[in-house]
């Protein structure tokens, strides 16, 4: 047995200790974990800026790397979220007596184990490890090279806290960085019941090209927004800023604003905030001849289309109606989040209707794309498929069912 096979036998066995788990001590273990998180924030800053040491601040993941105290803060307001929502076990999804006397229930339960392959996002660690826990799930985290000492803190402090309520701490393992940790967890097959990517569209598509056992997919983000001719320029110059510069290396960052024609003529008051704050532009030809009096525009080529930026850049795409603007979204979107800015119902309706993507926006932000935000606690990741599940996976998307069928001696004829 290999050393990563040991270590998905812990996992695999120590998971079929945590169905029958009560919710209240669960809670209590996110509750305390909250607290510990608070009380170890130095200890967490000082290991995470030993990662940070060695990435350059100009790389899009450093922001994502980063812990502060306030970033610490917000985690522990997360697992205390989820410490409060009810749990997702046990919930009967249907019941049926047939005529043979037979009792049908369908009941949820959890997916088993599951394997997380992430980059430099620390506070993955505290996330999944929450879901995974209020779940029933176990758990192989499999964080990048570059957040190692992080994620070695966060797991410690994880352990330390599952050992003080009697927990098997086996069922919540961080795998070597090592590159060969990948291979062997994409290829657990009767140990792992689904691995989850969260990263860039490479890591992605290695892990879909490689992996043996089942994957759910939460993917890259080529996030675009429509400002059609009846939309409110002041609300549209709130909704694109807030979705390129908030954290303009998150998925459901902008990546590409599509205008209606109309409005070309006011077009710099649209970008001038962006452009204030350092946004680089590319911009389509009719959109660069309406700006072109700003050095900061540039012309944009085709791959500027259908390119998740992960850093203050962005596309501009000039269209003539709803259906190119349509078009232009099904090309090249990633089906994560788009958005409309419009006054027309029947053109907010269409879109809404129409655009393929796990969240779709009117008047509002990208920026909201995210478990929290939607009221699920942390996330596990933001799934761009569609079977099983799509959007913010929370608690719900953890859990699969089983048919539970009690009988009096019935047989089949």
């Amino acid at each position: 047995m290999t050393k990563y096979e040991s270590i998905f036998q812990e996992v695999n066995l120590a998971s079929r200790k945590l169905i029958g788990i009560s919710d209240a001590k669960i809670n209590q273990v996110l509750e305390d974990l909250a607290g510990l998180a608070i009380s170890q924030t130095d200890f967490l800053i000082s290991e995470n800026q030993k990662d940070l040491d060695r990435m350059s601040p100009t790389n899009p993941m450093y922001d994502r790397l980063l812990l502060n105290p306030t970033r610490i803060q917000n985690i522990a307001n997360e697992l205390l979220q989820v410490s409060t929502l009810p749990s997702p076990l046990q919930h009967v999804l249907e019941k049926k007596t047939l005529e043979n006397g037979l009792s049908i229930e369908k009941i949820t339960v959890p997916l088993g184990v599951i394997g997380v392959i992430y980059e430099a996002r620390p506070n993955v660690t505290f996330d999944v490890f929450a879901l995974a826990l209020k779940s029933g799930n176990g758990l192989i985290l499999k964080g990048g090279s570059d957040a190692e000492s992080s994620n070695r803190a966060i797991i410690k402090v994880i352990h330390e806290i599952l050992v003080k309520h009697g927990l098997p701490t086996t069922a919540f393992q961080l795998l070597p960085a090592e590159r060969e940790s990948t291979k062997a967890l994409l290829e657990a097959v009767g140990y792992v019941d689904v691995i989850i990517p969260r990263g860039s569209q490479g890591l992605i598509n290695f892990v879909r090209e490689n992996a043996k056992i089942p994957v759910i997919e939460t993917g890259a983000g080529i996030v675009h927004t429509y400002v059609d001719e009846t939309a409110d320029l002041e609300k549209a110059k709130a909704i694109i800023f807030n979705a390129k510069t908030r954290r303009p290396s998150v998925c459901n960052s902008l990546d590409c604003l599509i205008v209606h024609e109309s409005l070309l003529e006011k077009l710099d008051e649209l970008v001038a905030p962006l452009v204030d704050n350092e946004v680089e532009i590319f911009a389509d030809s009719s959109s660069f001849q309406a700006l072109k009096s700003d050095p900061k525009i540039q012309l944009a080529n085709e791959t500027h289309f259908g390119t998740e930026f992960l850093s203050l850049k962005m596309s501009i795409k000039t269209v003539s109606n709803m259906g190119e603007a349509l078009d232009h979204i099904a090309k090249y979107s990633s089906k994560h989040s788009e958005a409309i800015v419009s006054e027309n119902q029947e053109a907010i309706d269409r879109f809404l209707m129409e655009v393929d993507a796990a969240a779709v926006y009117a008047n509002a932000s990208t920026s909201f794309t995210d478990g929290a935000q939607f009221g699920l606690g942390a996330e596990i990741g933001i799934s761009t498929q569609k079977l099983h599940a799509r959007g913010p996976m929370g608690l719900a998307e953890l859990c699969s069912y089983k048919w539970v069928v009690r009988g009096n001696g019935q047989i089949r004829k």
